[in-house]
């Protein structure tokens, strides 16, 4: 299997993680590509040369890191990250949503904010910047506790030290004590260490 890659994307944070996770390092193999490259073998991939792609072994190809994250979990060892079904998977699948919801608005943000200065919009990056602030305060009410390890609680980790990263002056933590808490707890774990965004 391949996994198509960039080192600072979040969404690919979150596949390389559950590759850990879950035993397959030595089945997926990583494959390093700038998206905005529009490289041969990410676009017959993607179409849309975004990364994460992953292409199985049988040659089905999938995009889109929640789908990505739920085949490796079905795909590999161990505890299910994601649980097969009734209340417990909706709760996990709420919690990765508004994690990706975090990043899908962090990430407007940021490219617009990269655009010429005299391009920007300070209305979009004004509603980006609410949106975000809403998404967290859900986040952080929906949060799982450190020791309940599973697909959502990997995504509000990874969203979270992105923040740091791509967003370093933003103040997430003030009155989210407990989203605080799991990320301090998830990013000691091997996994989180091996996939630091750079």
């Amino acid at each position: 299997m391949r996994l198509y890659c960039s080192p600072a994307s979040p969404f690919v944070r979150k596949c390389r993680i559950v590759v850990r996770e879950k035993g397959l390092e030595g089945r997926v193999e990583e494959v390093f590509t700038n998206p905005y490259a529009s490289e041969p073998d990410l676009i017959a991939a993607n179409p849309i040369a975004q990364v994460p792609a992953l292409a199985a072994d049988d040659g089905m190809v999938i995009i889109d890191s929640p789908i990505i994250c739920a085949w490796l979990d079905e795909a590999g060892e161990g505890p299910r990250l994601l649980p097969p079904s009734g209340p417990d998977h909706w709760r996990v699948r709420r919690v990765e949503a508004l994690a990706d919801a975090v990043l899908e608005v962090g990430v407007k943000q940021l490219l617009e904010l990269r655009r010429p200065e005299s391009e920007r919009s300070p209305s979009w990056i004004e509603r980006w910047k609410a949106g975000l602030g809403r998404a967290l305060d859900a986040l952080e009410a929906e949060c799982p506790q450190p020791e309940r390890f599973d697909l959502g609680a990997v995504a509000a980790a990874v969203a979270l030290t992105w923040l740091d990263f791509r967003h370093p002056s933003y103040d997430w933590k003030t009155g989210r004590p407990r989203l605080q808490a799991l990320q301090a707890a998830l990013e000691t774990r091997d996994s989180f260490r091996a996939t630091v965004p750079r």
